[in-house]
């Protein structure tokens, strides 16, 4: 009987060409591909890459096809593909294998990584012809000649080798940091491979795009950022990707571009906040150059005037060459640094009280304002209040999990913002005061009273609000937040660092290596005759700048960090929403035996939201993401309340 079964059983319908098409959907249970016939009048034109619409439900629905099948047997009845947008190939399998990798190590849907990597279609765009622009590779001195292993690492892109390199940039080596990361492509785009240079944001974008249209030609690039607009970004995207330039630069979404014969990629300042996706699955544009430099076997350099801890324990694993500037020579190169405190070098002056300016401090701009510009950066307003020792200053942590206490609720009791834990007795782990304090409130200095001490030259003020992109050499006081301080050509004649205590008061785990980072690239802009004045009680980013050594400092960082067992050392993930409390009860004991769990704290409502924070190591990151993918897709199909994913986040706060 079961043999007459078998033989009359219908075979499955074979259908000449099938596409598996990725949808336009952000839906956790619908993240897979879905299966659609191909019409006879798109057989030749529906191939992998192309942009269709397709049925689903009651909607038509945008995506992309990822493959295409010949002869498939299919065991259901397809629907048909409703249209094809486009016949360019604008998705490449490559892009599509490194967006299922971005959102494996994320726990996100591979739709939202693929649709930062492939922008808006513009229809205009298609229709132009784009020419092929080689680029003129000017002759001149390669700064990273003067590196340790940098000789090596330049033979290596030369001779097509795979080379992975940290680089602490050093200024005044014949030009800017466009430049330097210029001269680390060099090699490559002789050979005639492409290269991609990653930045954090506009200004950087635009100073990166004034160096090539100065040394390298006006049309000798691809720009890709959301602000030039759909039409300009998209026919830069179609150069890119179709291989009529050399050189592809811009900021995090531009990650994922697809570049044939790409031989390096280059990102600036990874410690910059601005290269994480603020959209799920919230990734951060250097582990998405990780993996595609892992997966395209490709070269990769993650440069910046600091070090991040990331980026040090790539050093530290052997992962990646460090390129560094011997200390012989970095000393002829680097502007002197000195710090001072206000309680020894606070003058009696009522002029100067008020501006809060050290002695020091005062006399080197005094005496650099004779020359030149003299840059003032101070602390960004909107700092969060932190709690500290009244007696000691010592910030205040959590005794079970090292996290920041705050202060809040009816009963205004200190409480862990990790891990909810209460305490009604607080005591200082450094000298047992249960007194606290606000140690931040941000900064309120204005160009107005730094005025008032030096009312002879002019003061500029530069801010997110109002930026001053560029500045002539001559005296001027400039007051600038971090970030946005204007570049002077030949450097400033001194720079200021005031607010130190307030931006190190910061209540954030990555606050002192984002403070060190600030500082580092406001000391950059001083020429290498002039000096860095950095003001605020001792600390060991303080000792590290001074010694113009960002190295060290990462490396102590990252020791107490895994002393501690907190991120970069570990790997994290915050699950947080009304459904966080569900998901956290559903995961396999097998899974929760590889997870220190931190929480619930309670997130404002209604309704109300749990949030938790996850550590677990490198060795189970895959099984760790995976298993909160299939978590979260799975509480999707049931209609369970929402919860949100961030792996690896900026700030477990």
């Amino acid at each position: 009987m079961q043999q007459d079964a078998l033989i009359s059983a219908p075979e499955p319908a074979r259908i000449k060409r099938v596409a598996r098409v990725l949808i336009d959907s952000s839906v956790p249970h619908l993240d897979r591909l879905f299966d659609y016939q191909v019409p006879e009048s798109m057989l030749s034109t529906a191939v992998a890459g192309t942009r269709v619409k397709v049925p689903f439900g009651a909607q038509q629905l945008p995506g992309f096809i990822t493959e295409v099948l010949e002869d498939y047997a299919s065991p259901i009845k397809l629907k048909t593909l409703s249209k094809l947008v486009s016949d360019k190939v604008v998705l490449h399998r490559e892009v599509y294998e490194v967006a299922e990798l971005v959102a494996q190590r994320y726990a996100g849907t591979v739709w939202d990584v693929v649709r930062l990597a492939v922008p808006a279609r513009a229809a205009k765009a298609e229709k132009e012809e784009l020419q092929e622009v080689a680029p003129t590779l000017p002759e001149h001195p390669n700064q990273l000649e003067h590196y340790e292993l940098g000789p090596e690492a330049l033979q290596a892109w030369a001779n097509g080798d795979t080379l992975r390199a940290v680089a602490t940039w050093v200024p005044n080596f014949y030009g800017s940091w466009p430049g330097f990361l210029l001269d680390a492509c060099r090699p490559v785009l002789a050979r005639g491979q492409r290269v991609l240079l990653l930045v954090p944001d506009a200004s950087d974008l635009a100073r990166l795009a004034e160096h090539l249209d100065e040394h390298f030609g006006k049309d000798s690039y691809a720009r890709l950022q959301a602000d030039d607009g759909p039409t300009p970004r998209y026919r830069n995207f179609l150069r890119a990707i179709g291989g009529q330039v050399q050189i592809v630069i811009g900021t995090r979404s531009a990650a994922q571009c697809h570049i044939p014969q790409l031989g390096l990629i280059v990102l600036w300042q990874d410690a910059d906040q601005s290269h994480r996706e603020q959209r799920a699955p919230y990734q951060h544009a250097r582990e998405v150059a990780l993996l595609r430099s892992t997966h395209s076997d490709c070269s990769l350099l993650i440069a910046s005037p600091s070090r991040s801890v990331e980026a040090q324990r790539l050093v530290a694993t052997g992962w990646a060459t460090e390129l560094k500037v011997p200390r012989a020579v970095l000393r002829a190169q680097t502007p002197r640094v000195v710090a001072t405190t206000n309680d020894f070098e606070m003058e009696r002056d009522p002029v100067l009280a008020r501006a809060r300016i050290p002695s020091l401090a005062w006399r080197e701009a005094s005496k650099a304002l004779e020359t030149g510009p003299v840059l003032v950066q101070v602390a960004r307003t909107g700092f969060m209040p932190a709690l500290a020792c009244q007696d000691c200053r010592t910030l205040a942590r959590c005794p079970a999990c090292q996290g920041p206490l705050q202060l809040g609720g009816s009963t205004h009791h200190i409480s862990c913002k990790w891990c909810g834990e209460q305490y009604r007795e607080y005591r200082c782990a450094e000298c047992n005061s249960p007194r606290i304090r606000a140690a931040s409130i941000g900064a309120d200095r204005t160009a107005d009273e730094l005025g008032q001490a030096f009312a002879k030259v002019p003061v500029i003020s530069s801010t997110g609000a109002k930026p001053v992109r560029r500045l002539e050499r001559k005296p001027a006081l400039v007051v600038a937040t971090p970030g946005v301080e204007p570049v002077v050509d030949g450097g400033y004649s001194a720079v200021l660092l005031l607010d130190a205590d307030k931006m190190m008061a910061h209540d954030s785990l990555r606050n002192t290596e984002e403070v060190l980072s600030r500082w580092f690239s406001a000391a950059s802009l001083a020429s290498h005759d002039g000096v860095v004045v950095l003001t605020g009680t001792p600390s060991p980013a303080g000792a590290a700048l001074v010694r113009y050594d960002p190295a060290s400092f990462a490396e102590r960082e990252l020791g107490e960090r895994r002393e501690l067992g907190l991120p970069p050392a570990v790997r994290s993930a915050v699950v947080s929403g009304p459904g966080a409390e569900r998901l956290i009860a559903a995961m396999a004991p097998q899974l929760r035996e590889k997870l220190a769990v931190h929480g619930p704290t309670i997130l404002d409502g209604p309704p109300i939201e749990h949030r938790y924070v996850l550590c677990f190591s490198y060795a189970d990151g895959h099984l760790v993401t995976t298993s909160l993918r299939a978590l979260r897709a799975r509480m999707s199909a049931a209609k369970d309340p929402v919860v949100n994913i961030a792996v690896d986040p900026d700030e477990v706060l």
